[in-house]
């Protein structure tokens, strides 16, 4: 099959939700509704499984209340877009425009960096410097752990130090011949200095080593130096698209 065909773009589908799971989850008329204490949408959100042609916000806003979260929908450019249109229609409003990008791994920059740890389980060090660099509040963080400690696939976490301090840092997970790459950053004060490119490149070498053919990420549409970093390495090929609608209640929160 093509490298676009539906049954790619399915399976990066569930690579990306493997990657970085949820907490709990819900299956309701062909969708996923998973819940993590509020840390992030997607894992907080409704996704879905199948190409569907419709939606359930009531039912969705039930549940996601019951927990005290807003119903968020994750809609993506591999559903009907009647799905889109009957959220808008009931007031949900669209933000976080995102887009799933694929490469072959043989199309990838990798790398090994002597100064790039790579680890087979994150560390107390580790969750610690990725709590620093993307701003966690002590929840965030110990949420963030949570949601980690749920992986069951194959994943390595690299971080980068400078001196004393990790300046970067990311992690891979490996399923089904996919690496996906989750929570890359680069502390602000390090940025431009190729540090975030010597982490995916490092994380696709351990991917090619543990038998993945193909790489994937999912990455804000507006973020242009993000982009123009994944096409340099060698992830050129959007295969679709996501955003999200949320509750009109929650507007704002």
């Amino acid at each position: 099959m093509p490298a676009t065909s539906a049954t790619l773009e399915w399976r990066v589908e569930e690579a990306c939700r493997n990657a970085w799971p949820a907490l709990r989850e819900v299956l309701l008329d062909g969708w996923l509704l998973r819940f993590s204490e509020g840390l992030t949408r997607r894992a907080n959100s409704a996704n879905p499984l199948r190409p569907v042609a419709h939606a359930n916000p009531a039912g969705c806003e039930t549940l996601y209340r019951r927990l005290g979260l807003p119903a968020i929908v994750r809609v993506t450019t591999l559903v009907d877009s009647s799905v889109d249109q009957q959220l808008a229609d009931v007031g949900y409003n669209r933000e976080g425009e995102s887009c799933v990008l694929y490469g072959l791994l043989n199309d990838v920059e990798t790398a090994r960096y002597t100064d790039v740890r790579l680890l087979s389980e994150p560390t107390l060090e580790w969750f610690a410097a990725m709590a620093a660099l993307q701003n966690h509040s002590p929840q965030q963080a110990t949420t963030y752990q949570r949601v980690l400690g749920q992986i069951a696939i194959p994943a390595a976490f690299a971080a980068l130090p400078v001196g004393d301090d990790i300046v970067a840092a990311a992690y891979g997970v490996v399923h089904n011949g996919l690496l996906c790459f989750e929570s890359v950053i680069t502390g602000s004060g390090w940025r431009r200095r190729g540090y975030s490119r010597r982490i995916i490149t490092s994380l696709a070498a351990w991917a090619r080593e543990n038998g993945a053919r193909g790489a994937c990420l999912e990455v804000e549409a507006g973020n242009s130096a993000a982009l123009a970093l994944y096409d340099a390495i060698g992830l050129r090929r959007e295969l679709y698209r996501y955003h999200y609608r949320r509750e009109p209640r929650a507007n704002g929160s």
